[in-house]
């Protein structure tokens, strides 16, 4: 029984909050790489985007939530989405046009690409700021419970509950369909192939007919969705502060770095990477151990390796070492 209860535990509070969390690291993970292997420069602008995106996405969700509009069990921020995904788009083709395709067109360095982008992430942070406020926004109806913890208890008759949010189940079944589409899209149709050429060799693309102007258009496009969805999927879960998608900027990049920047897979991998080693790293284990240990073995102390205020420490240091010891990543880096 002791031995169900530990499984409970770790459940719980390491393998669901872990699923969950990197699946909405993933999802920007992707935005990052597709983008530095596309466009061929690192957006520091994407947890701001990110930010803009769900913000847009909450305020569709306050509109149908005032005429009465939900979907029962599922959050509205579901019909909300679509909408947010379009503004997110748009405000991001409005970006492109007036910025970075002077710089596209002027064949600028990375670098420049770079320094460009951190002056859009203050543009659209305080963008979001004006509109929403600087405070926590909350979608209302996004913590539904499938399962409560006491619920469980009574059920099984075990020490442990374990608890599950629709929204936990939604964001790894969204982020598992939408990562399939992306997948199946760069693989198996000509657009798909012609950004995986662009990506290889502009050059040679563009000699084969491979139009650069729809080849941006479609990566904004996509890089807008994942965006918006992935945003939209960590504010439901946790919730939206504006400041909180800056921060999640390094462990998004470290993500994206330690699974091979330039590489979808790999950065839909590295999320999972970076998302289970925080969590692994910050858990206090002495329930754990109470458990499965006897008693004359039992902790004292909460057997934990970091403070949760080291979480973005842990991002960091991973990174750190990627760049140090495999700077291509797990897998192949610069590769689309």
């Amino acid at each position: 029984m002791d031995l169900i209860n530990a499984i409970i535990l770790l459940l719980n509070y390491i393998f669901i909050p872990g699923l969950t969390y990197g699946s909405q690291l993933a999802l920007g993970a992707i935005f990052v790489t597709l983008i530095y292997g596309i466009l061929r420069f690192a957006n520091f602008a994407t947890g701001d985007m990110m930010s803009f995106g769900t913000m847009m996405t909450i305020l569709f969700t306050w509109y149908f939530q005032s005429l009465g509009i939900s979907l029962g069990v599922l959050p509205t921020a579901l019909i909300a989405l679509p909408f947010g995904i379009f503004f997110m788009i748009l405000y991001m083709l409005t970006i492109d046009k007036f910025v970075f395709k002077y710089y596209r067109t002027q064949k600028s360095p990375p670098v420049q690409f770079a320094m460009v982008s951190i002056g859009v992430m203050f543009v659209t942070q305080a963008v979001v700021r004006i509109i929403i406020g600087p405070g926590d926004r909350r979608f209302f109806d996004g913590e539904k419970f499938i399962i409560k913890a006491r619920e469980f208890k009574e059920m099984t008759g075990l020490n442990e509950g374990l608890a599950l949010k629709s929204t936990q189940v939604i964001t790894i079944f969204v982020t598992i369909v939408l990562v399939s589409l992306l997948f199946w899209f760069l693989n198996k149709t000509k657009t798909g192939k012609s950004m995986k050429a662009y990506s290889d060799n502009e050059d040679l693309a563009l000699l084969s007919g491979i139009d650069p102007k729809k080849i941006v258009l479609v990566t904004w496009v996509i890089a807008g969705i994942l965006a918006t969805i992935g945003g939209a999927l960590y504010g439901l879960d946790k919730s939206f502060k504006p400041f909180t998608y800056f921060n999640n900027m390094l462990p998004i990049f470290a993500a994206a770095i330690v699974g091979g920047i330039g590489n979808p897979f790999g950065a839909f991998l590295g999320g999972y990477v970076i998302a289970f080693s925080e969590i692994l790293l910050t858990y206090a284990y002495k329930k754990f151990f109470m458990y499965i240990l006897p008693e004359s073995m039992e902790p004292e102390g909460l057997v934990q390796l970091l403070s949760t205020d080291y979480k973005f420490a842990v991002s960091f240091s991973i990174l750190v070492i990627v760049l140090l010891y495999r700077p291509s990543g797990i897998f192949k880096g610069k590769v689309l």
